[in-house]
């Protein structure tokens, strides 16, 4: 669930019950969720649980999530130490610098920002985009200087949202989305944006802005360059995964096989563009689709199309170690530990600034401690990498 607490979801998940004419014991059984945990949630001694046990609590209870989750008012957390710089950058107007920026100089920069966020090395990536930042709100506002600030912010607005600090990542996209004069890098921006209110639960939110700007993206298909079906698809995804997770699955699979025939409409995996930080085709799809089977309660799903796309890698998708957490996840949920713990040391090889931001991986490593009677060195050494409580 959202960082962002709800101090009444055990208020709201007792009364619906109610509604329906469960006992607490009753709606365990029929969503799989623990009579501890409901009890926890009714009594108010959590106030919190991750997405997927509301999900299939609102599922047992026929209602959407938003149902449960639905937020009264948000205390505002204080941003963690490593990112307050770029939070200060995004937030405050910056100081007029000593030196006159140039846009050749802030241009010159970009491509090292791109490549250390494509490596997931995020906290490169905060520490060049607090000064490109503020060198590119000095700049004067002329159509390229405005591209390249929506560009940054749109990174920015991204890497803090992986970093769970939402609410900084929410003004750099409100801020990127005014400063961009392109209607694609608009829709990316739009992207981002709804993913942002996914992870925070804000599935109604999310649902209707991705609804709305593929509505409003959708091209006309015999004039339809690769980029705006690429824009349109992504914006696609972005509702059926809102609508899935707000249990609307009609809906999200009305979208998922929309943008399945966008991909194959695009008929290769595009790789990530000037307006896109993120690749699109046919495989990418894929991966999103193998996301629907954690969401459903169907790892065999996850762990078929991980199958049928083992030949795929980090080159070929930005959804990759993504999708690699699906497939531990769906190991764990099939109780295979061992095979759960692998695929998480492949992906903190390859990716490790970004693993340890990741909360599923958290989650699939508080499982195999839980449910393991032993731990290896390298389950230990991992649990102690995503930062599982003792």
């Amino acid at each position: 669930m959202h960082e962002r607490s709800d101090t009444h979801i055990g208020t709201r998940l007792r009364d619906v019950r109610k509604r329906r004419g469960l006992s607490q014991r009753e709606l365990a059984a029929a969503s799989g969720i623990s009579l501890s945990l409901i009890r926890k949630l009714e009594q108010g001694e959590i106030r919190d649980t991750r997405l997927e046990s509301a999900h299939r609590l609102a599922r047992a209870l026929r209602v959407p999530t938003s149902r449960l989750i639905q937020r009264d008012d948000v205390a505002v957390k204080p941003v963690a130490a490593p990112w307050r710089p770029l939070q200060e950058a995004i937030e405050h107007p910056a100081v007029q610098p000593e030196e006159e920026p140039s846009l050749a100089g802030a241009l010159a920069t970009l491509p090292a920002l791109r490549a250390a966020y494509f490596a997931n090395q995020l906290h490169d990536v905060s520490e060049l985009l607090a000064p490109l930042l503020r060198d590119a709100d000095a700049l004067e506002g002329d159509t390229e200087a405005r591209s390249l600030r929506a560009h940054i912010l749109q990174i920015a607005g991204s890497v803090l949202t992986q970093a769970r600090q939402f609410d900084a990542a929410e003004t750099a996209l409100t801020r990127a989305l005014d400063a961009s004069a392109d209607r694609l890098r608009a829709a990316s921006i739009m992207t981002t944006w709804t993913w942002l209110l996914v992870r925070q639960g804000r599935l109604e939110e999310a649902r209707q802005m991705a609804t709305r700007w593929a509505d409003d993206m959708e091209p006309r298909v015999s004039r339809a360059t690769p980029e705006d079906l690429a824009a349109w698809g992504w914006l696609l995804l972005q509702v059926s995964a809102a609508s899935l997770r707000d249990n609307r699955k009609g809906e999200a699979e009305d979208a998922m096989r929309l943008a399945r025939s966008v991909a194959v409409m695009t008929g290769h995996e595009l790789p990530r563009g000037e307006s896109r930080l993120a690749t699109w085709g046919p495989v990418t799809v894929a991966y999103k689709k193998a996301e629907r089977g954690i969401v459903l309660d169907r790892p065999d799903e996850v762990l078929k199309v991980a199958d049928q796309l083992k030949e795929t890698g980090q080159s070929t998708s930005t959804e990759f170690h993504r999708h690699r957490l699906d497939v531990a996840r769906a190991h764990t949920m099939m109780r295979q530990y061992g095979e759960a713990v692998e695929v998480l040391s492949e992906v903190r090889t390859q990716a490790p600034e970004w693993l340890v931001e990741q909360r599923s991986a958290r989650d699939v490593m508080g499982d195999v401690v839980e449910h393991r009677r032993t731990l290896t060195p390298d389950m230990r050494s991992l649990a102690d990498a995503v930062g599982v409580a003792l």
